[in-house]
């Protein structure tokens, strides 16, 4: 064989070669891939199978309580009380305290105290912080989880690994975590000790956990929409027993569940996975569901009316309007993807996530005014007085006008560098979670403001 014979083999073994390896590069690549989007059956229970009935429930609730994800009734609408419309640094602030780690969920206010999950990832701790309502006094602080964060890569950059907000009957502080690949779900009593933790599933993460868990009589209902397998549980609240649990498919999707009575009944209400789906919050059996939004949303849907609300999301952009029993109503090509809709019982307001606040008329869907307020956002408004707060990315929180008469400015005031949670709002006082300083440097820090001119300098 001459040289050129012998190069020429060569160079027919080494492509055979590089075949070969990039044959077995892809099979590898993809088994991993597959074998990450296994899926896991979700084992579904009744009630009936549970033997768990769903209970009128008397909670030890004050009428002032924040108790849970958006309020008492989980729409963002506060009972009027008079609250400052302006505060600064030095003006109006009650008091600040910091928050250990770091978390996107927002405060509650329950029997003089204000709680607020957080996760510190230098030591992968997922804790439950309670503070004095009066003073900002730091009550108790306990951990939850220690370890079993999942992977840096499966958690949004901008996501924490305590994105939900806690929910409380007066009694026992409710709170969901995505921990060891799976969620699990703790309740605390009065003094910060744990009263229960159940595991109600696996979940495959691809930007982390987000919903946060609702209240429904005797249950606490949790929401765990996720691409190996997702699902949706009732849980008895006082031993954390599952009374229902019910497959939604396998859509990466983060909203959290609403209640609402619509149509004359109950109906527990969700976005995601390209629909708008209504469950029997007793029982968890399917209502309806109508095609919509996006196959990946994060706000809550809302109800005025008859009339139920939702918006999204990713990849589609969608605001829908659909009848208590799913019908389209009307729909518009804009979509609110991390922050939820809110309505006054006629028309519904948002903001964009890059800034642009919308009033669109609840019964025809047309767009009534719009406004670029500037700035991203991630939180949801809350209404009262007639009055949207609603805080951005920046720290600054804008107050306008609940109004369809066109944007109405209030104020616009400034605390700290960041703000990712919503208000809440309870006894005359706004409840802030803000984040002061940007990367390692980056610490959060729990605001009440209140109307501070009565008080000596």
């Amino acid at each position: 064989m001459n040289a050129s014979g012998f190069c020429h083999g060569n160079r027919h073994s080494h492509v055979q070669s590089m075949i070969r390896y990039r044959a077995f590069y892809v099979l590898v690549l993809t088994v991993a891939f597959v074998g990450c989007r296994k899926r896991t059956p979700v084992n579904e229970i009744s009630t009936s199978e549970s033997g768990i009935q769903v209970q009128e429930f008397d909670r030890s609730l004050t009428k002032g309580d924040w108790n849970q994800w958006r309020g008492p009734q989980g729409d963002g609408v506060a009972v009027d009380q008079p609250l400052p419309i302006e505060w600064g640094e030095s003006k109006n602030i009650d008091w600040d305290v910091d928050i250990p780690g770091r978390g996107h969920g927002s405060p509650i206010v329950v029997n003089d105290l204000v709680v607020v999950s957080t996760a510190i990832d230098s030591t992968e701790e997922q804790r439950v912080v309670a503070f004095d309502q009066h003073s900002g006094e730091q009550k108790w602080s306990t951990v939850v989880h220690q370890g079993g964060f999942p992977s840096r890569r499966d958690v949004h950059q901008k996501a924490t690994n305590a994105n939900g907000t806690v929910a409380s009957d007066g009694n026992l502080f409710v709170i969901a975590h995505l921990n060891q690949n799976q969620i699990i779900v703790s309740a605390l009593d009065q003094s910060g000790e744990i009263a229960w933790q159940r595991d109600i599933g696996a979940f495959a993460s691809k930007f982390g956990y987000a919903p946060s868990p609702i209240l429904y009589k005797s249950l606490v209902i949790v929401a765990a929409d996720n691409f190996g397998g997702g699902y949706i549980a009732g849980l008895d609240l006082a031993s954390g027993e599952v009374a229902w649990r019910r497959s939604r498919g396998d859509a990466s999707t983060y909203s959290s569940p609403h209640v609402a009575t619509v149509g004359g009944i109950d109906q527990l209400l969700i976005a995601g996975g390209n629909r708008v789906a209504s469950y029997d919050p007793a029982t968890g059996e399917p209502l309806w569901e109508t095609e919509g939004t996006a196959a990946s949303t994060c706000g809550t849907v809302v109800t005025a009316g008859e009339k139920v609300f939702a918006s999204g999301g990713y990849p589609d952009k969608e605001t829908v309007c659909l009848s208590a029993s799913g019908e389209r109503l009307w729909s518009q090509s804009t979509k609110l993807y991390e922050p939820s809709p809110i309505t006054d019982g006629k028309n519904l307001f948002g903001v964009t996530d890059d800034g642009i606040a919308i009033c669109w008329s609840g019964d025809e869907g047309t767009v009534l005014w719009r406004k670029r307020l500037g700035g991203n956002f991630s939180g949801s408004p809350v209404l009262c007085n007639g009055h949207l707060y609603v805080a951005d990315l920046s720290g600054n929180t804008y107050v306008f006008a609940a109004s369809a008469e066109g944007y109405q400015p209030i104020a616009k005031n400034r605390l700290g560098d960041d703000c990712y949670a919503s208000p809440a709002i309870s006894d005359s006082a706004i409840y802030l979670r803000i984040g002061i300083g940007s990367g390692n440097n980056r610490k959060e820090r729990l605001v009440k403001i209140r109307d501070t001119s009565g008080k000596s300098s």
